[in-house]
């Protein structure tokens, strides 16, 4: 195993780009390591958004800490709710186009799960929402931003933090967490912990 693994203190199950930046931009010492097992899909369908967000980020941050049970590990789901509709990550372009279209014009919610685990059976989840405004959407702005490939990996196959900000009228809420990680939520979970991760900064 690692050296620098069996003394860290946190590590983000996760390979998003976006998620390490906050982390990082917060001043905190963490490592990175990519769920080992891929998302399940069937077991989350007939949860409610908040509850698949926090499932799957449950899921993510527990195939992690499995292997390093010594560290504390943050998992994170970001999924968007239109209605009773759940909108994940789109599997290819024709998905990504639908999504688009039914985001279009409206007020809808992202909502990320966010699970930290830990040494001594230490287990805390919970999900933050903000509300979007997205301006209506011409066939031309969907085509085009599905040709950008923005959309893959993103869940409502769309990233507020790259270009599509140009269809955002409002957010109402942590634009951290539209981004993927909603970071006042992260913190007060780990004052709940009495954990500092800035002090375990790796130099």
């Amino acid at each position: 195993m690692n050296g620098t693994l069996k003394t860290c203190r946190l590590i983000l199950a996760s390979t998003s780009p976006r998620r390490r930046e906050l982390l990082a931009e917060a001043g905190m010492g963490f490592e990175v390591i990519a769920p080992p097992l891929e998302e399940p899909s069937e077991d989350t369908r007939n949860l409610g958004p908040a509850q698949q967000a926090e499932s799957l980020a449950y899921f993510k941050a527990r195939s992690v800490a499995d292997l390093h049970p010594h560290c504390r590990v943050i998992g994170a789901d970001t999924v968007v709710a239109l209605g009773d509709k759940t909108l994940g990550k789109a599997k290819d372009k024709s998905e990504a186009r639908w999504m688009l279209h039914s985001l279009s014009g409206t007020r809808h919610a992202v909502i990320t799960g966010l699970a930290l685990l830990g040494p001594h059976d230490e287990r805390l989840l919970a999900s933050e929402v903000t509300w979007i405004q997205m301006k209506p959407l011409s066939e031309q702005d969907v085509e085009a931003y599905v040709a950008s490939g923005e959309w893959i990996g993103k869940a409502g196959a769309y990233a507020i933090q790259e270009t599509a900000e140009r269809f955002i009228e409002l957010v109402d809420g942590s634009f951290t967490n539209v981004v993927g990680l909603p970071m006042e939520l992260l913190e007060r979970m780990f004052i709940e912990l009495d954990y500092h991760p800035n002090a375990h900064k790796i130099i």
